[in-house]
C-alpha cells in the first residue's frame, strides 16, 4: 500500500504524478530575514529536486529553522524570491503552504493533547459523509497510515498521554497523511529509537520513488550518509556550501558547519570504576512500565540504558530521582537505602537528573540563565543566608559555570528562550554544577543539539566521569551510547534483557536484544 493510498481517505490533496529526480520543485534565491537585533538569514540560495532528500546542516542558530519556516509559510522573507515548480510564489500562511503541497514536521509539535491520535491526524480535514463526521473512515485511514509507517500506536489514545517519542510519530503520520509534494522533517528521529528511525528511513525511500522532495534537518551525521542526496551547510545565517552527500566526509561536514576542525566527535574516557553510587534492587513501578529491574552504577563510569520507546528505560531514571512512584523494590544511593525518593531529597544526596525535554521539564524559558541555573540550589549558603538571596554571589557562581560550559553568548541575564537549543541544554547541565553532585542521570542529553554542542557536552561528561562522578546515560542515539558507555543495560518491555560490558557492547548485540525472542528467531 502506498502513502497516497493510505491518505486517500482525507480527500483531494496536491500530488506529483510521474515526477522524478531532475524536476525542480522549489527554488529560493538570495533569501534574507532579520529579527530585532538578529540577522537570521543573509542572501541564502536553496533548491529542491523531485525525488531527493536535501539535508540542511548547521549549528543551532545557523538559520536552518528560519529557512524552513519561510518555506512552510510561517513568515515571509524580508528579501529574495521563491518559486514553486517554476512559478513565483509568496506564501502567506502555513495553511496556504499545505494547500500547495508543502507539509512540515517541526520539533515543536502542533498536536492537540486532549484529542486522540486519529482525531489529530484528521484535524481540519475531517472525513464526512452527507455532512456527518465519518468516524469509521477516520479510524480506518488512521490504522492504514500507522501500519504503513510501522508505528505501534493506539489510534484512540489521547495524545497528551503519549511519550514525546510517540507524539513525534503522530506528527510524522499527520504530515504523511496530508500527501505532500514537499515534506519538511525537522529532527524527526530525535526521539525515535534505531528501529523506529529505520522504519522512517524506509518510508523516505518509498516517498522519494514517488517523486516527493524532502527537506531534512538533522544533527546526526550518520543519517546524512544514510538518506541524503545533497547537503546544504549554513553558518551564522549564511550559505557555506551545497555538496553531494556521497562526496563529503564526516570530518569535512563538521568543519564546514563550525568553521574549524575537530579531533573527534566522541572523546576517549578513562573509566576508573570505584564506589557503588546507584543501585536499584528488583525495582518495579506502580505504573507497570518497569518490572523487577536491578542495575548498578559506580563512581568513575558511564553506564548506558538502551531500549525501544516504551521499553521503560526513561522511567528507571525518573524513578531513581523520585519522579515515578515505586511499587516494589528499592533504590540505594551510596549504599544508603532511599525509602521514598523525591527530587528534593535526591538533590540533597548529590543526584541530578537531566530530562529529555528541556523545554517542558528542564527550563523556565522566560527567565534568565542566572535564575534557571541557581533554581535548584537557592537554599544553599552559596546563594542565600537567613532566607535572603545573595544576588552578587549567585551572579558570580552562575557566570563561572556558564564560562566553564562555554555558554554563547556569555550573558547570564539573557532569557533562556533566546538561546539556541545547544546552549539551552548547557543551562540545564549547569544547574547540576551549582552544588556538589555525585550522580548524573542524563536522559537523552543531546536531543535537538548540533554537532558542535554535542562535542562540548561529551567533553563535559568525560570531565565529570574522570573526576569520579557516576553517570547513567539513557539514550536512543545508539552511536552515542556505544562510544560513551563502558557498559550498558538493554531494556525490553520493562525488563532488563541484557547487560553488555566492554567488547560485548556492540551495535549488533544491543539491537539483538531490542525485540521479542520469537521475532529474533523468525
Amino acid at each position: 500500500m502506498t502513502a497516497a493510498q493510505a491518505s486517500a481517505q482525507s480527500g483531494p490533496a496536491p500530488s506529483l504524478p510521474g515526477e522524478r529526480g531532475g524536476v525542480e520543485l522549489l527554488r529560493l534565491s538570495a533569501i534574507s530575514k532579520h529579527f530585532p537585533g538578529v540577522r537570521a538569514l543573509s542572501g541564502v540560495d536553496f533548491d529542491l529536486q523531485a525525488g531527493e532528500v536535501h539535508v540542511l546542516f548547521g549549528e543551532n542558530g545557523a538559520g536552518k529553522s528560519t529557512l524552513i519556516n519561510i518555506i512552510a509559510g510561517t513568515f515571509p522573507p524580508d528579501d529574495g524570491t521563491m518559486t514553486l515548480r517554476g512559478q513565483p510564489i509568496r506564501l502567506n500562511s502555513p495553511h496556504h503552504a499545505r494547500q500547495l503541497g508543502v507539509n512540515a514536521v517541526f520539533q515543536e509539535f502542533s498536536l492537540v493533547p486532549t484529542l486522540s491520535v486519529q482525531d489529530n491526524l484528521y484535524l481540519g480535514r475531517e472525513h464526512q459523509r452527507a455532512g456527518i463526521l465519518d468516524k469509521s473512515a477516520i479510524a480506518r485511514g488512521t490504522r492504514e497510515t500507522l501500519e504503513l509507517l510501522q508505528f505501534h500506536l493506539d489510534p484512540k489514545a489521547q495524545v497528551g498521554s503519549l511519550s514525546r517519542a510517540e507524539q513525534q510519530m503522530v506528527e510524522i503520520a499527520k504530515a504523511i497523511q496530508g500527501e505532500p509534494s514537499i515534506l519538511i522533517l525537522d529532527e524527526p528521529t530525535a526521539s525515535l529509537t534505531e528501529n523506529e528511525a529505520n522504519n522512517l528511513f524506509a518510508l523516505i525511500e518509498r516517498l522519494k520513488i514517488q517523486g516527493l522532495g524532502i527537506i531534512y534537518i538533522t544533527h546526526r551525521i550518520q543519517e546524512i550518509h544514510r538518506i541524503a542526496d545533497r547537503v546544504t551547510v549554513l553558518r551564522d545565517g549564511q550559505l557555506v556550501a551545497t555538496v553531494a552527500a556521497g562526496d563529503v566526509s564526516e570530518t569535512r561536514l563538521v568543519e564546514l558547519m563550525i568553521g574549524r576542525s575537530i579531533e573527534a566527535l566522541y572523546p576517549a574516557i578513562d573509566y576508573q570504576p570505584g564506589r557503588m553510587m546507584v543501585r536499584t534492587d528488583h525495582l518495579s513501578l506502580t505504573s507497570g512500565r518497569v518490572h523487577d529491574v536491578s542495575i548498578e552504577v559506580r563512581a568513575g563510569e558511564v553506564v548506558g540504558l538502551a531500549g525501544l520507546v516504551g521499553s521503560g528505560k526513561s522511567e528507571i531514571g525518573r524513578a531513581i530521582f523520585g519522579l515515578e512512584p515505586i511499587g516494589h523494590g528499592a533504590v540505594e544511593i551510596g549504599d544508603v537505602p532511599i525509602v521514598h525518593p523525591s527530587p528534593r531529597g535526591m538533590l540533597d544526596r548529590g543526584v541530578v537528573y537531566v530530562p529529555p525535554d528541556r523545554r517542558e521539564e528542564g527550563l523556565v524559558a522566560m527567565r534568565p540563565v542566572r535564575e534557571n541555573m541557581s533554581l535548584g540550589a537557592l537554599g544553599l549558603p552559596t546563594f542565600s543566608r537567613f532566607g535572603v538571596l545573595r544576588r552578587r554571589l549567585e551572579g558570580v557562581s552562575v557566570r563561572e559555570i556558564a564560562r566553564r560550559l562555554n555558554l554563547r553568548p556569555l550573558n547570564v541575564e539573557r532569557q533562556v528562550a533566546s538561546f539556541s537549543g545547544g546552549n539551552q541544554q548547557k543551562v540545564v547541565l549547569g544547574r547540576g554544577l551549582t552544588r556538589e553532585v555525585k550522580v548524573f542521570i542524563f536522559d537523552e542529553p543531546t536531543t535537538g543539539v548540533d554537532v558542535g554542542a554535542k562535542v562540548e557536552i561529551y567533553g563535559f561528561m568525560k570531565e565529570l566521569c574522570e573526576r569520579g562522578a557516576a553517570i547513567l546515560l539513557i539514550s536512543s542515539d545508539l552511536p552515542e551510547l556505544l562510544h560513551l558507555a563502558s557498559r550498558a543495560y538493554v531494556m525490553h518491555r520493562g525488563e532488563i534483557r541484557a547487560e553488555l560490558v566492554g567488547d560485548a557492547l556492540t551495535e549488533e548485540a544491543v539491537l539483538a536484544n531490542f525485540f521479542d525472542r520469537a521475532v529474533d528467531a523468525a
